[in-house]
């Protein structure tokens, strides 16, 4: 345990019983919430603990502010499904489409790291978001590659199609599809990516890292590169990125501007980033789970509310369904106010 954890424990009872249910929750998710939203909701809760991670490392341990990470996302979305959609629904072009996907990714990242040495903070997140939004009217624009905004729809492998069966008879009541095992893939590489970020961070690569956010010029001083470490943080950044873009695309079988592309997604990373506490990674986790569950049960549980509260003025109006982001927003605030250090700082204290 203290290999896979790199010695960085959760340090709070409670934050170790949350993690552990979440865990737990998500490894069995086929079995203990059957339906297609509950697996569509866990499968996007693994998906967004990667991407989060990746840009935790980043925001939180390194200190840049980057508006680019959704374009990393994108280049893996969009790498996997134009191999598929191009070469056939094969492992072969499936795994040229994720090397492809990440050699572009870490040559930006590269190219965008090198210009943390000219620019500062502000500047190179303004550059970082016009990037960023050049790359998505690119993949707009370029409709014979990417299929412009309609996006792409592709056949994955038959092992991980809706309609294959591994076993004759169902286990514990679930048929073993395709669909399941595709689950399974997501969950089991996004495990393997967060615990390989968890081991990067706690590295003494990840030390010096926290040495550059808190005082650059005292790294520098001390005779380490600086933009170096920055630039190679960038790219393992991107790399994290780009591999949840795969598992996205192989999960929806589809990519588009609006599931990898838009900059709703870049603020609900911020968001989750905040919400759990940067500079933990753990934060990811909790993060993660409380935003896609809100994202996608809060319109439920207001309807159920206001449903509740038919007879009482005002109140089934305010908990309207419609209302729902008012409410996120809320809740956000709230979050920042009670957990200005996010949900894993607060809990370690």
């Amino acid at each position: 345990m203290n290999s896979l954890l790199s010695g960085d424990f959760p340090r709070s009872r409670l934050l170790a019983a949350i993690l552990l249910a979440i865990l737990f929750g998500l490894a069995f998710a086929p079995f203990l919430f059957p339906g297609a939203q509950p697996l569509n909701v866990a499968a996007k809760i693994c998906v967004f603990v990667v991407l989060v991670a990746s840009y935790d490392l980043l925001l939180g341990y390194t200190g840049i502010v980057s508006f680019a990470h959704t374009m990393f996302y994108g280049i893996g979305g969009y790498g996997v499904s134009i191999a598929l959609y191009s070469f056939g629904p094969e492992w072969g072009p499936m795994a040229l489409g994720i090397i492809a996907a990440l050699a572009v990714s870490v040559v930006l990242a590269l190219m965008i790291g090198l210009l943390s040495l000219r620019v500062r903070a502000i500047f190179f997140a303004m550059i970082t978001l016009a990037v960023a939004s050049a790359f998505a009217v690119l993949a707009s624009q370029l409709s014979w590659l990417t299929g412009g905004e309609d996006g792409r729809s592709y056949r994955v492998p038959e092992v991980l199609r809706p309609g294959f069966r591994l076993l004759e008879e169902p286990l514990f009541g679930v048929a073993i599809t395709g669909k399941i095992l595709s689950y399974y893939l997501v969950f089991s590489v996004a495990l393997v990516l967060f615990l390989l970020a968890l081991r990067i961070v706690n590295s003494p690569f990840g030390r010096v890292l926290q040495a550059i956010r808190e005082n650059d010029f005292r790294a520098e001083a001390l005779g380490y590169r600086v933009v170096v470490y920055r630039s190679i943080a960038t790219c393992l950044s991107a790399g994290m990125a780009t591999l949840a873009g795969v598992l996205m695309a192989l999960w929806l079988r589809y990519t588009g501007p609006d599931t990898t592309l838009s900059f709703a997604i870049m603020i609900d990373i911020l968001l989750m980033v905040v919400i759990g506490g940067m500079g933990t990674l753990y934060g990811a986790v909790i993060g993660a789970a409380l935003f896609t569950l809100a994202q996608n049960y809060l319109q439920v549980l207001m309807a159920q509310v206001s449903e509740a509260t038919a007879g009482i003025p005002l109140l089934p109006q305010l908990f309207h369904p419609d209302r729902w982001l008012l409410w996120l927003g809320v809740l956000f605030v709230l979050s920042v106010y009670f957990f200005p250090t996010g949900i894993v700082g607060r809990l370690r204290r």
